[in-house]
């Protein structure tokens, strides 16, 4: 069992939190449970979640063995862009879950992922093996999961202190004036709906989202966005928020139904950098905008041939 050793860096820090801000892409509960189970020492002695740290202590970070999986391969087609021994790139496609949830047991990623490679990290227990970071739904592009422990953990702190670089592209309601912009706006659970996110003032997340203008179409705009957070509907909020909520949008979008043949928001993740977890080596994987983004950027631009 592979041991992780941390520097304690903040006096007066609760344990379970002192591990949640290394970014392990392990839930808060999930933490505690494994500190609660002796997986966690301070200066070798085993504490409890709400210990108290002083400071200047190494705290040792242990996972125990993955529990079987008790979801069920499924033989579904995978858009496979890059696989070695450690991790696998795939071009998700729209209107696939990334894993199991809420009744939702069969035809996700994980499902297809556990046919295709067999084997995959447990860090994340039985109904998410593999997932590092997640695309809704309906967002469609390129994702990266880890095939054993030491891949999870090495990208998923890439993806927390955003040495992993997401590039995004998406199509919006409305003409944005400016050339791009910083959206800045905790997010957290909407007060009222809270099947959504919104931006909020009171116990939200911090989250900045980077966008630039790639093509205006008159009523609408192509734009890039860039994570510097992870939040939930991060971009779909964000965007909203300035007045432009993504083309299809179900949850954020005009009440409308959209002219455009699209299932979902057009929000597509188009590249990921990181840096392999094993060799080192920077790595640059991307995935072309699908098809039924392509038809209605074609539609636009027959509409709008000169913007």
């Amino acid at each position: 069992m592979e041991r992780t050793v941390y520097l304690a860096d903040q006096a007066g820090e609760r344990l379970d939190v002192f591990l949640v801000r290394q970014q392990l892409s392990i839930s808060r509960s999930h933490i505690q449970k494994l500190i609660s189970d002796g997986n966690v020492q301070v200066d070798g002695i085993f504490r409890k979640p709400n210990y108290k740290l002083r400071g200047g202590e190494q705290v040792s970070f242990s996972l125990p063995e993955p529990e079987n999986i008790a979801v069920e391969p499924e033989q579904i087609p995978l858009d496979v862009i890059y696989e070695d021994e450690d991790i696998i790139v795939v071009n998700k496609a729209r209107g696939m879950v990334v894993h199991p949830a809420a009744g939702i047991f069969h035809g996700t990623l994980v499902n297809a992922l556990l046919y295709h490679c067999r084997d995959l990290s447990g860090i994340n227990g039985r109904i998410r093996p593999g997932i590092v970071h997640r695309l809704d739904k309906d967002t469609s592009g390129v994702m990266v999961a880890a095939k054993n422990d030491k891949a999870h953990l090495s990208l998923a702190e890439q993806i927390g202190k955003k040495t992993a670089k997401r590039i995004y592209q998406a199509i919006v309601h409305g003409n944005i004036p400016e050339e791009g912009g910083v959206i800045k706006g905790d997010i957290g659970r909407h007060p009222v709906d809270r099947k959504k996110m919104a931006i909020v003032h009171e116990n939200g997340k911090p989250a900045v989202t980077e966008f630039r203008v790639l093509k205006r179409f008159g009523e609408y705009t192509l734009v890039e966005c860039s994570l510097k957070t992870g939040r939930t509907h991060q971009i779909r909020v964000h965007m909203t928020h300035i007045g432009h909520p993504l083309v299809g949008d179900p949850k954020y979008g005009p009440k409308r139904k959209t002219a455009f043949a699209i299932q979902g928001q057009a929000l597509h993740s188009i590249s990921l950098e990181l840096t392999h977890p094993t060799t080192g080596e920077r790595m640059f994987f991307e995935a072309p905008l699908p098809e039924d983004m392509e038809k209605i950027l074609r539609v636009l631009d027959s509409r709008y041939p000169k913007c």
